[in-house]
């Protein structure tokens, strides 16, 4: 009876570490399934032009999701970074053609009345980080809530940008511009390496620094995190600013693939880019997931539309399929942590 009860505990621990790994493992599995799914139904699927159109689709979304996971891993959430990126990348339009005056000039002499893409790039990146501040600050000094004032950024920034452009778009930048979304380095797409890059800078923070243990510390038990002495306000407040970042890079990024900016650019993104933090793993109530099940979430949710699209499937439903996808990403997240209790 005591050897019974001795041997108990250690069932139930490898029975914990076996869910776990499953857990962790559900997003990679999936993938691989859906590949070798579309792959037999549909031949093109694994032409290498078709996959790494894949990558280069995704890449803005990645970049999004990136700063996404860090929001979320603080239990917090940003619906307004589609907007930011709009406003983002109308400013580093209007930089790079030297005003609105430019806006569909083209040719050599519109580049030399432009500031170039450095300028644009960091312009870009300003907006972007002084949203992502701004917000934080709502959040952390005037204690609303993140999802009520996100959403209000969503309709702000979104205004914003209709308000600078005029409704109308930028478009026609110099080729130096152009290669940061067009180009390529072999046959590698330079967005695919600005995304990979970036993965793996944010991967180094979060898993190897004292910071990322920080930001898992306040998004796992943010009390305890204070008691510990973290500056939990502070913490917070600088994810919105890298979720900022983000969004104003991935906007930079958007504009010189499109070779055109406009204030309806980035609608929808949030419902794809919270999708594939929280189908990588990333949990909506803080503390868990990695930059790594998100790089596989967002090129989960690219193969899943591009299957979709070669199979000729409605686009309304493909937001169907996307929205189920999240609930049921979250429902197993409960499940997970429900199931971490009971063992």
């Amino acid at each position: 009876m005591a050897q019974v009860a001795a041997e108990a505990p250690v069932a139930k621990r490898q029975q914990f570490r076996a869910f776990n790994v499953a857990a962790r493992l559900a997003p990679v599995l999936f993938l691989v399934v859906l590949m070798i799914g579309f792959s037999i139904i549909e031949p093109r699927f694994l032409t290498p032009l078709n996959l790494f159109n894949v990558l280069r689709q995704v890449s803005i979304y990645g970049l999004l999701a990136i700063g996404m996971t860090f929001v979320i891993l603080t239990a917090g959430i940003d619906l307004s970074i589609g907007s930011i990126l709009a406003l983002a990348g109308l400013v580093a339009a209007v930089v790079a053609k030297g005003g609105l005056d430019n806006r569909f000039s083209v040719g050599d002499g519109s580049a030399a009345m432009g500031y170039g893409w450095e300028v644009a790039a960091l312009a870009a990146i300003g907006v972007g980080v002084a949203a992502g501040f701004v917000q934080g600050l709502a959040i952390t000094r005037f204690k609303v809530p993140p999802f009520v004032v996100t959403l209000g950024g969503m309709s702000a920034f979104r205004g914003a940008a209709l308000l600078f452009s005029g409704g109308g778009p930028v478009s026609g930048f110099d080729d130096a511009f152009v290669w940061w979304g067009q180009g390529k380095l072999g046959p590698v797409p330079v967005p695919v390496l600005i995304f990979v890059l970036f993965a793996v800078i944010a991967h180094i923070t979060l898993s190897y620094t004292r910071y990322g243990r920080q930001i898992y510390a306040v998004g796992g038990n943010p009390e305890a995190a204070r008691l510990a002495g973290l500056n939990v306000q502070k913490i917070i407040l600088s994810v919105y600013v890298i979720t900022g970042f983000f969004a104003g890079l991935g906007a930079f990024v958007l504009a010189a693939r499109l070779n055109s900016a406009e204030a309806v650019a980035g609608t929808g993104f949030e419902l794809t880019v919270i999708a594939s933090v929280v189908i990588g793993g990333t949990s909506l109530f803080g503390g868990t997931g990695t930059i790594f099940g998100t790089v596989v979430g967002t090129v989960l949710i690219g193969v899943l539309l591009n299957g979709l699209v070669l199979l000729d499937v409605s686009a309304y439903v493909q937001q169907i399929i996307i929205g189920v996808i999240i609930v049921l990403a979250v429902a197993f997240d409960t499940f997970v942590k429900s199931r971490r209790r009971v063992l």
